[in-house]
């Protein structure tokens, strides 16, 4: 800051150079940084992921396969991201396709041991060397870091990308489980076509009641028996609105026999009191309107007997 030579750069320069978009080169070494790191640790534990038991979601991220046991067995854990885990579900976002960021079990969107394969890589350790590595079984060349590694679902078995032309009949060489195209799955891929390709093939499975595993999903399950039953009680609700409404018009409309004989009864009744009602006297009132009763219950048998 003295007189070598050097000068220092005004907040405009600074603020000039910080806006500067990256290179194609920069872009690329910040990927190759971000997935050496997710090759080394595990997103949600920050331990040393271990080669001998990994397991994979449906984006093709790694975790190390006891992390996600004991986050599925903690009830109380899962209840308390159950907010994390339906927005990681939201399959229109990438916000959580990044590789080599560090996040919570939640937002992974692991439900069920079901959204996740168990990787079976062949592991050996170099000369020399303490790391254990991956090696294609087709290619004989190493896999993982710095090579483009895939799976095959559901077996889980582990291959170079250059080994997928060499299947026959589209079965794996190492169990012979058979496996469509969609069904490979790359490993910490950052390519964005590929990321479009698994989330479609996710939206599919989903649609067909399917997990990442190509097992049943028992959450699909649930949801559709809760929506049943909210059906079913609306149903019953609209039957006894439909039945009381039927009962209403059976009072305002057609009434059954019985009830028209007695409102026949009632109205005779009514004519009678009617005509007693002209009466000063009650107790010959009373008497009139029991004998014109009595007569016009007669005259109804009598209708009755001839219609007979």
């Amino acid at each position: 800051m003295g007189n070598d030579g050097g000068s220092i750069p005004t907040r405009r320069e600074l603020v000039k150079n910080a806006a500067r978009p990256k290179t194609v080169s920069e872009l690329k070494a910040t990927a190759q940084e971000a997935q050496a790191h997710a090759w080394k640790y595990d997103p949600i534990s920050g331990a040393d992921i271990d080669l001998g038991d990994l397991a994979s979601d449906w984006r093709g991220r790694i975790y190390n396969y006891e992390t996600v046991l004991s986050h599925l067995m903690d009830d109380k854990g899962m209840e308390a991201a159950k907010k994390d885990r339906e927005a990681a579900q939201d399959l229109s976002s990438p916000a959580s396709d990044k590789v080599g960021q560090s996040m919570s079990f939640g937002k992974t969107g692991i439900r069920s041991i079901r959204d996740v394969v168990r990787l079976k890589g062949h592991a050996y350790t170099p000369r020399g060397s303490d790391l254990l590595r991956w090696q294609c079984p087709m290619t004989m060349r190493d896999i993982g870091l710095g090579a483009k590694t895939i799976y095959l679902v559901p077996c889980g078995h582990v291959f170079a990308e250059l080994a997928v032309d060499k299947f026959p009949e589209k079965r794996c060489v190492e169990c012979s489980t058979g496996f469509a195209t969609s069904d490979i799955i790359p490993i910490l891929s950052t390519d964005k076509e590929q990321a479009d390709r698994l989330r479609q093939r996710m939206e599919k499975l989903r649609a067909d009641g399917l997990t990442h595993s190509l097992k049943k999903d028992k959450n699909a399950d649930k949801k559709s028996k809760k929506n049943k039953r909210e059906a079913g009680a609306d149903g019953e609700e609209g039957a006894g609105k439909r039945k009381n409404g039927a009962g209403d018009g059976a009072a305002d409309g057609a009434a059954p026999p019985a009830k028209k004989q007695k409102e026949a009864s009632n109205g005779a009744a009514a004519e009678a009191n009617g005509i007693s009602s002209r009466i000063n006297n009650p107790m010959t009132a009373s008497l009139t309107a029991k004998v014109l009763a009595e007569q016009e219950a007669l005259q109804r048998k009598r209708k009755q007997a001839d219609a007979r």
